[in-house]
Formats: C-alpha cells, sequence, structure tokens
C-alpha cells in the first residue's frame, strides 16, 4: 500500500461512500482538507457563510437524495453554531455525516483556542459520536460512521477529526463500504394479530409518520387506508409528505393541541400509526390526548417510539414498505364477507366527507381572497393554484401554513419538506440542499420572516451556486406563533392585548434589499396578482428569486 496522507485518504474514503456534494464553513482545524480539495474534482464543496445554514442545507440534500450527507465545520465553536440544525436533523431522521477540525492531539493538553471536547457536546444530538486518535482508524471510522447513519432509523453522526490526523501520512487500508438492509419485515404473528383486531373495527382513523415517505412507501399506506376506509392524517410535525394530498381519505397535519387531538380520536374506535409521531405536543395541558383506553396499532421503523408514550394492542417493528402489503393482504382476509360490505361504505362515505372538507376550505379562502394585507390562508390557497405538479415545497411557515399540505398538488414523497424539530431557520437553507439533489424539479421554500433571519446568510449560497428556485418570505412583522402561544396562556398579555418582544416592525425588515444584497433577484407582492405574476416569472428565471409576501398580521385564527 502506498503512503497516504489523511486528507486524500478521507476524500478518497467519501467518494468510496458515495459522497459528491459536502457543505461546510471553514476555518483553521479545517484547512487541510481545504488543501486537498484544491485538486479533487468529484467532490463539489458547497460553502455557506455560517455552519447553522451549512447544517440544514446538508440536512435537506439527505432528505431529498436519500443519501449520507457530510458537513463539515469549524472546531467548537462552529459546531455551537450547528446544534440547533443538527437537532432539527435529529428529529428529522435525516443521515448526516458531521465532521469538524479538532487541533493537532500533541496541542490540545494546553488547552488551545476554540478546543473543546467535541463528541461530547454532539453526542445528545446523533447516534454516535467519536473522535478519530490514529490516522490507521480513518477509514474504520468513515465506514462506520455512513453505515451508522444510514441503518434504521436513520439520523446523524459526528466525528472530530484532529489536524494531525488530516497531515501525517501513513499505509493506509482503505477497506470498502457495508450497509445494513433497510427492508424490515415486520413479525409475522405480530402482523396476524393486528389484522385481526384492524379488521373488526368500524371507524379506523391512520396517522402517518415520514418513515413512509423515507420507504417510498405511499402506495402501499394508499392500499391500507382504502382497505380500512380511513381518513389518514399527517403527524403533527411532519417533514415529508407521507400520503397523497390529492386522495380524497387525507385530511392533513395532526393539530399538536391534545384537546383538538383527543376531539378527532373520539370519532373513531381504532388508531392505526404507520410511523407517526404519538405524540409530541408544544405546551402541556390538563386534556390528555389519548383517550383512556384506546386501541392502538403501531407500526414503525423505531423501536423507541413504539408505545413510548400510550400502550399499544400491537407494536411491530418494520419498514412499511415490506410491512404494509403483508398487514393489509392479512385484514382482508381476516374480515368477514359482512364486514367487506360495511367497509366498502366506509371508504365512499370517508371519500366523500374529505371532498367536502377541502371543499370547505377553499371556501374559506375564497371569502378571504379580497383581503388587504393578503391573509395567510388565501395566500396558500393560491401557492397551491399556482405551482405546478411537480414542484418540491419546503414548509417553514410555522403559523401561516393553515391548509398549506391540502391545497398542494403533493402526492410524492419527495413534493414537501416540513420543519419536523421545531428549531426555527432551518427551511431556508435546507431547501437549497434539497434542490441540490433534485436539480430538475422546481423547488419553492415558504418561509416566514422571522425564521428568515436566522439564517438568512444561506441566500448567498443560493446566488453563488446560481440555484434555479425561488424563496417567498410570509411576512407579518412578528413572531406570531409567539403571540398565539402567549395567548393561549390567558395571563396578563392576553388581558393587555400587549406582546413585549414578538414584532419585527421597528424597523421593518427590507427583504427585497437584503436578498438583493446577496445576489438574489428580488421582489414584494402585495396582492395575490402580483404574486401570480411574480412566481411565474421566479420559476422561468436562471437563477434564485426572493418574493417578499406582506400577509395579515393578526394572530387570530380565521
Amino acid at each position: 500500500m502506498p503512503m497516504m496522507p489523511g486528507k486524500s485518504a478521507l476524500l478518497e474514503l467519501l467518494k468510496q461512500e458515495g459522497v459528491r456534494i459536502m457543505f461546510g464553513n471553514p476555518g483553521t482545524t479545517e484547512l487541510p482538507l481545504m488543501d486537498a480539495l484544491a485538486t479533487e474534482r468529484d467532490i463539489r464543496y458547497i460553502l455557506a457563510l455560517q455552519e447553522a445554514p451549512a447544517m440544514s442545507m446538508a440536512d435537506g440534500f439527505a432528505q431529498a437524495s436519500g443519501q449520507c450527507a457530510v458537513v463539515n465545520l469549524h472546531a467548537a465553536p462552529g459546531l455551537g453554531n450547528a446544534m440547533g440544525m443538527l437537532y432539527d436533523a435529529q428529529k428529522a431522521g435525516s443521515p448526516i455525516l458531521v465532521t469538524a477540525g479538532q487541533h493537532e492531539q500533541r496541542f490540545n493538553f494546553t488547552e488551545p483556542l476554540l478546543m473543546a471536547d467535541l463528541p461530547t457536546i454532539a453526542r445528545p444530538f446523533v447516534k454516535w459520536s467519536d473522535e478519530v486518535r490514529r490516522l490507521e482508524d480513518l477509514p474504520r471510522a468513515i465506514h462506520r460512521a455512513v453505515k451508522t447513519a444510514l441503518a434504521p432509523p436513520m439520523g446523524p453522526v459526528f466525528l472530530s477529526l484532529p489536524g494531525d490526523i488530516l497531515t501525517d501520512s501513513a499505509d493506509i487500508d482503505l477497506g470498502t463500504p457495508s450497509r445494513v438492509a433497510t427492508g424490515i419485515r415486520g413479525d409475522a404473528r405480530a402482523i396476524g394479530q393486528a389484522a385481526a383486531i384492524i379488521a373488526k373495527a368500524r371507524s379506523p382513523v391512520i396517522i402517518a409518520g415520514d418513515a413512509v415517505a423515507q420507504g417510498d412507501a405511499l402506495g402501499e399506506l394508499v392500499a391500507l387506508a382504502e382497505a380500512l376506509g380511513a381518513p389518514v392524517y399527517d403527524e403533527g410535525m411532519a417533514s415529508r409528505a407521507m400520503f397523497p394530498s390529492s386522495h380524497p381519505l387525507y385530511r392533513g397535519a395532526l393539530v399538536r393541541l391534545p384537546a383538538a387531538i383527543r376531539g378527532m380520536l373520539v370519532q373513531h374506535d381504532l388508531l392505526v400509526s404507520v410511523g407517526g409521531d404519538l405524540f409530541t405536543l408544544s405546551l402541556p395541558d390538563d386534556v390528555e390526548p389519548m383517550p383512556e383506553n384506546f386501541p392502538v396499532v403501531h407500526l414503525d421503523t423505531d423501536p423507541w417510539q413504539l408505545a413510548k408514550n400510550y400502550p399499544e394492542q400491537v407494536s411491530i417493528l418494520g419498514e412499511p414498505k415490506t410491512t404494509l402489503p403483508e398487514l393489509t393482504a392479512a385484514i382482508l382476509s381476516a374480515r368477514l364477507a359482512a364486514d367487506a360490505g360495511a367497509a366498502v361504505q366506509r371508504l365512499a362515505h370517508v371519500k366523500a366527507e374529505g371532498i367536502a372538507s377541502l371543499q370547505k376550505l377553499h371556501a374559506m379562502a375564497d371569502a378571504l381572497s379580497e383581503r388587504h394585507p393578503i391573509h395567510p390562508l388565501a395566500l396558500m390557497q393560491a401557492i397551491g393554484r399556482l405551482l405546478p405538479d411537480d414542484a418540491v415545497v419546503i414548509d417553514e411557515t410555522v403559523s401561516s401554513g393553515t391548509g398549506l399540505r391540502r391545497f398542494l398538488k403533493s402526492d410524492d414523497a419527495q413534493s414537501f419538506y416540513g420543519l419536523r424539530g421545531g428549531g426555527i431557520g432551518w427551511g431556508l437553507p435546507a431547501a437549497i440542499g434539497v434542490k441540490l439533489a433534485l436539480p430538475h424539479r422546481p423547488v419553492v421554500a415558504l418561509i416566514g420572516d422571522g425564521s428568515a433571519m436566522y439564517t438568512i446568510q444561506g441566500l448567498w449560497t443560493a446566488a453563488r451556486e446560481n440555484l434555479r428556485m425561488v424563496f417567498v418570505i410570509i411576512n407579518n412583522y412578528s413572531y406570531r406563533i409567539l403571540k398565539q402561544r402567549t395567548n393561549a396562556m390567558k395571563g396578563l398579555a392576553a388581558q393587555a392585548d400587549t406582546y413585549v418582544a414578538m414584532d419585527l416592525d421597528k424597523p421593518r425588515i427590507d427583504f427585497v434589499s437584503v436578498a438583493r444584497g446577496l445576489g438574489l433577484t428580488a421582489h414584494k407582492a402585495a396582492t395575490l396578482a402580483d404574486l401570480g405574476d411574480l412566481l411565474e416569472q421566479a420559476l422561468a428565471a436562471d437563477g434564485p428569486t426572493l418574493i417578499d409576501v406582506e400577509v395579515d398580521r393578526s394572530w387570530k385564527p380565521v
């Protein structure tokens, strides 16, 4: 084996693992890597202006490509900058190899500037975290990291890379990549038990989670839902499209309020969760979302999520793609002839309810379409009507996105990406990662004004890479979600209608000027007609465009 410097070995190992894009913001501890990249032709380095947007770009790329993304951060402060977005990646189950440069090991006992125990810092938010201490271990570390990130349940991993690991040379056996097979079939006995319970249900409901989209199992879930005649809800913080939005059984996202969840469930006699989150809430409440003794059948790729908060009749560890067909077949086999007729009638009834509820939502939006400033519900309806069928939407509307998924033409697993973890600032840079993964599809990011300012420098990367994509800023000049949550407390702020540190209007942020200063084409839309014209132009443009849309500032529901 020829002598090889660690920096070259690292790039060769990443190429073995299929990496062709790396995200990052370099500093002094990354200079050996940047030196190796100077003559590298197969790996494209995407420069972000700060580590938080770099992290979310990698997150969006990982979700949209299904590959392990790589992001390179700078020492302790760089990892610290990225931690909020790393939390989002963990919650979304995004396969990402996160690396950070560390000082040379012979230097670290002196506690040099920017040095810290990086693996310990990262460990709460990743599946595996370690530091490479010998160059000979670098191949094993990289292959282990990527294998672990992609193994179910997927998620980010972390490696600290000391400078001497990259600058030293050695005879290195690069090894070869390994993968854990992901098509886990659920236990046959558990499938039979679940089928017997489901076949007897008179009014089942389905909650779907990201495991459906990650495993490309939308078709299999549709077959189950139609066999049951069951409405389908997205989990409360959905990061993917888990069910075709055009299907009349689809009901949109579950509201993350205990009383609302309980009110929905009591209309049914069985909950079937297919990777669905049961239940992550935003605020405590005296009401339990799950009714007492409510029957639950749960299929998931993550054993931790099974029966985590509530008892379940049957808990199945398995992939939806491989397990749902067997479950659906077992239900049909277990169902009596009389029950089959009732299921057909239920399917027709639930479909009719879905069509009627969508028509009602459209009527509400139509009634608000002449409001000025633009009402968020009317805006979501207009966007759904304006976007092409193959559009990919990245959603960080936070408080303004009511009805969005039902209005969208969002029928495939790559058509929609949302803020799974709840840490704002994710959407703008994540959209860049999605566009890099799906270069031939129109990509439109819908971002709240407050969220945009967390990672606004991400726009520069979109301009630098000349990405044909659109950023729509939903601008209410406030942290509207905080006003809603503060009001729900029914305290002093609600009584006085005064909300401290929740308005962004003194001064108002000029997103058009900011975007133009970062290299984008940018415009302001005052009406829905303006938006239509500007969106059409933006989708046809050769580079990135930002459209700033002022919306009704009211935080109160329609």
